[in-house]
């Protein structure tokens, strides 16, 4: 007999046409947005957040002040360090193409890491892929306090492009 009758996994496409992408969240998003420090610079990053089973999947954009590429390297740099930090991880990464919604893909980063997180030190798994394009830095991870079935994070990944 099945327990419950709402799946964990509410899966919907989100259209975020202001920063440029489209993914599949697991739930409806909240969003939240926040000034960071990158180089010295002040920037916005947004952030379309949801919450299934034990997982957190969030979306951030950074904007950036210009496509420069020292400025998309700091930043992607920024991220990628703090998302490790976060878990006391080394800060490893391996090359992933990134699909643009008109065809064609971009290049970006993609690392799993695993360690403690938080004051209690509780375990963390995240999954993220970083990637420059245009004026913007995205940041598309799930942090999970257990490894996640592969079907989940290949239904996230899978569905985020770029316009």
């Amino acid at each position: 007999m099945l327990a419950g009758c709402s799946p964990t996994y509410d899966w919907r496409t989100v259209m975020n046409n202001d920063k440029g992408y489209t993914v599949d969240l697991p739930a409806k998003p909240s969003s939240d947005s926040r000034q960071i420090g990158i180089g010295g610079t002040q920037m916005p990053m947004t952030m379309q957040i949801a919450e299934a089973g034990n997982a957190v999947f969030a979306v951030g954009t950074v904007s950036l002040p210009s496509d420069d590429p020292q400025t998309q390297s700091a930043a992607l740099d920024f991220l990628r360090t703090g998302l490790a930090r976060n878990v006391s991880a080394a800060p490893d990464a391996r090359t992933v193409q990134i699909p643009l919604a008109a065809g064609g893909q971009v290049p970006g980063l993609e690392m799993k890491l695993s360690g403690k997180a938080g004051e209690q030190r509780e375990a963390r798994t995240v999954y993220a892929r970083l990637v420059a394009h245009g004026r913007h830095v995205y940041q598309a991870a799930i942090i999970a306090s257990a490894p996640l079935p592969q079907e989940q994070v290949d239904q996230f990944f899978q569905s985020f492009q770029l316009y």
